[in-house]
C-alpha cells in the first residue's frame, strides 16, 4: 500500500502546478506556489496526499526538517488558501493532554474562550476516548460529510513527554474515529525518535530539506521595497549575506536582518551622497555597521527593538551606544576558562600547521618569509575555522602557567562557554569522540580576556607575526 502511493506522489510530482489534478481552481494553486517559492516539490506531495476535497486523504503525515525550512507556512498557508478543514495547535503551548484535545475540539467547533463566555472551551476532555468521541459528535455538527479534517500538531516532539498512548491514537486516529481525519505532525527531528513500542502506525514521511544560498536569496528578495528595483535589493541582500551567512543558516533570521539593516544601506541615497548605481560606496558605508550587528544582534547582546532604537537615536544625534554591547567586554570568566577562551581563539584564527611553530619548544628552525609568501588573504578576514576538542585541549595546556591535570572540572567549563555564545559547537551531538567547536569572539574581546592573564594573545597570532 505505502510503495503504490509512493509511486501516486512521485506520478503527481511531475504534473507541477497543474491544479487539475487537485480539483482546486488554478488560481488559489498558483496562489500558494508564488506565496512559498522553493517549495514546489513539498506542496506538489502535499496536494497529492489531500486528493480532492470530496476524497479520503492519508490518514497521518509526518513532516520533518530543521528550523526555518518552511514546514509550518506551507501547511498554514496549503489549508487557509483551500480553505479546508483543520485545526492547527502548537505542541508546546499545549504542554499536556487535557490542553491539547480541548485546543482541536474548540478550532473545529469555532469555540474562541473570552469574557463573554467566561472563557469556556467547547467540552471538558481528559482523555482519548472522550476527545474521540466528542471530535466525532462536533464532525457530524458541522456536516463535514466526505470532507477531511486536517489536525496540525506543530512541534510535535513534545508529545513524546505525555502519555504513552497518545502518539498512537493520533496517527490512528482515523481509524479510532471512522472519520475522513488526517493528522499532519511536524518536527525537527526524524520519525525513528518517535517510535513506540505497540500500536505505533507508520505515517506518510515528507523530508523539509534547508533552502540553499541560492533559494535564501530569492525568498528574502520578494520583501524588495517598492521604492527599489528587485536588481538593487538582491545586490544588498548578497551583500549581508557575505557576513552573515558563515554563522547563521536560519531564513528567518536572515530575513530580518536584512529588513533591519537595508536603512542604513540607504542612507547616503537619502543624502544625496550616493546613487543606487554606487555600490562601491554604499558597501563602504554599511560594511561596520554589518559587522557590528553581527557581534551584536545576532550573538544576542542586545535585541533587535534595542538595535533599531540605537539607530534612531544615532541618527538624530543622541547618545552612543548602549551599555549592554559592552557586556562581553566585561564578562567575568573563571580563570581556566580564560585560557580555554584563549586557546580557543588561536586554534581558530591560526593554521593548524602553525601549532608545532608557536606551541612546542623544539620545533626546529622554520623559515618565516616562506610562511608569508605563501599566504596571500588574512585569516582575520576568512573568519573562525572549526577546530577538533584535541586540538583545543593541546593548545590550552601549552599556555597556561602551571600543570593542570585533565580533569572534568576543565571540560565542563567548555560547556559553559559554549552555553555563553562565546565559543560555539559545530559537530553533531552523537558525535563523542570528534567533537569540533568554533570561538564566536572578537579580537578586541580576546585581548581584553588575555590582558586580566598577562597574556600576549598577538604575539601567538599567526597574522601578526
Amino acid at each position: 500500500m505505502m510503495s503504490y502511493l509512493r509511486l501516486c506522489i512521485m506520478a503527481s510530482g511531475k504534473i507541477g502546478k497543474d491544479s487539475s489534478c487537485y480539483g482546486y481552481s488554478k488560481e488559489r494553486i498558483d496562489e500558494i506556489h508564488n506565496t512559498l517559492p522553493c517549495r514546489e516539490s513539498q506542496i506538489s506531495t502535499l496536494l497529492a496526499l489531500f486528493g480532492k476535497p470530496s476524497h479520503a486523504a492519508y490518514s497521518s503525515i509526518f513532516i520533518y526538517g530543521h528550523t526555518a525550512s518552511g514546514k509550518s507556512a506551507v501547511i498554514t498557508t496549503i489549508l487557509q488558501t483551500l480553505q479546508l478543514p483543520h485545526a492547527i495547535v502548537n505542541c508546546v503551548e499545549c504542554y499536556t493532554q487535557r490542553l491539547l484535545y480541548e485546543h482541536i475540539l474548540n478550532q473545529v467547533g469555532d469555540v474562541i474562550p473570552s469574557p463573554d463566555n467566561n472563557y469556556s472551551c467547547y467540552a471538558r476532555c481528559d482523555n482519548m476516548n472522550d476527545f474521540v468521541r466528542l471530535l466525532k459528535n462536533l464532525i457530524e455538527e458541522k456536516e463535514l460529510g466526505s470532507r477531511t479534517l486536517f489536525i496540525v500538531l506543530d512541534k510535535a516532539e513534545r508529545l513524546r513527554d505525555m502519555d504513552a498512548n497518545i502518539l498512537p491514537a493520533l496517527l490512528r486516529l482515523q481509524e479510532l474515529s471512522n472519520c475522513n481525519i488526517c493528522v499532519i505532525l511536524i518536527s525537527e527531528i526524524v520519525l525513528e525518535k518517535f517510535r513506540t513500542g505497540t500500536g505505533f502506525h507508520e505515517p506518510f514521511v515528507l523530508h523539509f530539506p534547508d533552502y540553499s544560498k541560492d533559494e535564501m536569496l530569492e525568498i528574502i528578495s520578494h520583501d524588495c521595497p517598492s521604492d527599489y528595483s528587485p536588481s538593487f535589493y538582491i545586490s544588498y541582500v548578497n551583500l549581508l549575506m557575505s557576513i552573515f551567512y558563515m554563522v547563521c543558516r536560519d531564513l528567518n533570521e536572515l530575513r530580518h536582518l536584512a529588513q533591519l539593516n537595508f536603512p542604513k544601506y540607504i542612507e547616503p541615497i537619502l543624502k544625496g551622497e550616493a546613487t543606487v548605481e554606487n555600490a562601491p560606496k554604499l558597501w563602504r558605508n554599511i560594511q561596520p555597521h554589518l559587522q557590528k550587528a553581527l557581534q551584536t544582534i545576532y550573538l544576542r547582546e542586545v535585541s533587535s527593538a534595542q538595535w533599531e532604537k540605537y539607530q534612531l537615536e544615532n541618527v538624530e544625534g543622541a547618545g552612543s551606544l548602549p551599555n549592554l554591547l559592552s557586556l562581553r567586554s566585561s564578562v567575568e570568566l573563571p580563570y581556566y576558562s580564560k585560557y580555554l577562551l584563549i586557546a580557543a581563539y588561536l586554534a581558530s584564527y591560526n593554521p593548524t600547521r602553525t601549532d608545532k611553530r608557536f606551541f612546542s619548544k623544539h620545533h626546529g628552525k622554520i623559515n618565516k618569509h616562506k610562511l608569508k609568501k605563501t599566504e596571500k588573504i588574512s585569516f582575520q578576514l576568512l573568519g573562525p575555522k572549526p577546530f577538533p576538542l584535541e586540538r583545543l585541549m593541546a593548545i590550552f595546556y601549552s599556555i597556561v602557567e602551571g600543570k593542570v591535570a585533565p580533569t572534568a572540572n576543565i571540560f565542563s567549563q567548555i560547556s559553559s562557554l559554549v552555553s555563553l555564545h562565546l565559543v560555539s559547537h559545530v559537530s553533531s551531538d552523537d558525535q563523542l569522540d570528534s567533537a569540533k567547536y568554533k570561538c564566536t569572539v572578537s579580537l578586541d574581546f580576546i585581548r581584553s580576556i588575555a590582558r586580566t592573564v598577562n597574556f600576549d594573545v598577538v604575539r601567538y597570532l599567526y597574522d601578526f607575526v
